[in-house]
């Protein structure tokens, strides 16, 4: 079955431009250099799932023209990929509190949201408006999902001492906020025709992957195309792609990669 990613964003936790910054790539006029907080959308036979809601959410919706969502899949709990959760409220009008937009997550990102959102899903006395969710909490690191005749199978990785989750669906998988693959994860990895992963800059960093190590991490999966993402105001697009393999690009907002889900 025939699918699309569509990049939401492709930036850090502070996006790019940053706030105060005035270096070369905070600056510079290449569109691509314009990095919203990560976040994609995967289209197949008429549905629309997300990987997390971030904080940049309602502008890259606009942007994409995404008027539905079948399902949202979440990475981790961090503002930068939950805070968009709030601006889903329109396009869950189409649902209703007794037949909601699922919303699929770990123990720890789900008590975060449900902390953070606790007027959407509070039982007593709810937001009149609130948006029509429900929080979906699998068992166990491993587990998987059919959704619309596509398998979502979680992908567990660390992001310094936190378990997070990235994601295979079909030849795809999408991984962010990584600094280390578990060895138990690789074989969730192989014969992929698309991975895209962090790389957030040249030098190391205690809780992401930096450009040589996820440059090694492809070399370890051997994806056919590989793309970094989460990336900082510290890497330039045409410079670093000029330094990239032929197979391995940077993401882009706005970005369009089909594949085979």
């Amino acid at each position: 079955m025939q699918a699309e990613i569509t990049v939401l964003g492709s930036g850090t936790s502070m996006g790019v431009p940053t706030l105060g910054c005035r270096c070369r790539v905070c600056t510079s006029a290449d569109p691509r250099d314009n990095r919203t907080r990560p976040s994609i959308r995967i289209g197949y036979n008429g549905h629309f799932v997300l990987i997390d809601t971030s904080v940049d959410f309602r502008a890259q919706a606009l942007r994409e023209d995404v008027t539905q969502v079948d399902a949202v899949l979440y990475t981790h709990g961090h503002a930068d990929h939950i805070l968009g959760l709030d601006d889903l409220r329109p396009l869950t009008f189409r649902y209703s509190h007794e037949n909601p937009l699922p919303l699929y997550a770990d123990a720890n990102a789900a008590e975060t949201l449900q902390r953070v959102f606790e007027y959407t899903f509070r039982r007593e006395n709810p937001y009149p408006t609130r948006a029509r969710v429900k929080l979906v909490v699998p068992e166990g690191d491993m587990w998987n999902v059919d959704l619309f005749g596509a398998k979502f199978q979680r992908v567990p990785v660390m992001h310094g001492d936190l378990p997070i989750a990235g994601y295979r669906f079909g030849k795809a998988a999408y991984i962010t906020d990584l600094s280390r693959l578990p060895e138990k994860s690789l074989p969730l990895l192989q014969d992929l025709d698309v991975l895209i992963l962090n790389a957030l800059r040249r030098e190391p960093h205690p809780t992401h992957s930096n450009l040589e190590n996820s440059l090694a991490l492809v070399e370890k999966i051997k994806p056919r195309r590989a793309w970094f993402t989460h990336m900082s105001h510290e890497l330039m697009h045409t410079e670093t792609e000029a330094e990239l393999p032929p197979h391995v690009r940077l993401l882009y907002d706005g970005l369009r990669i089909p594949f085979e889900i």
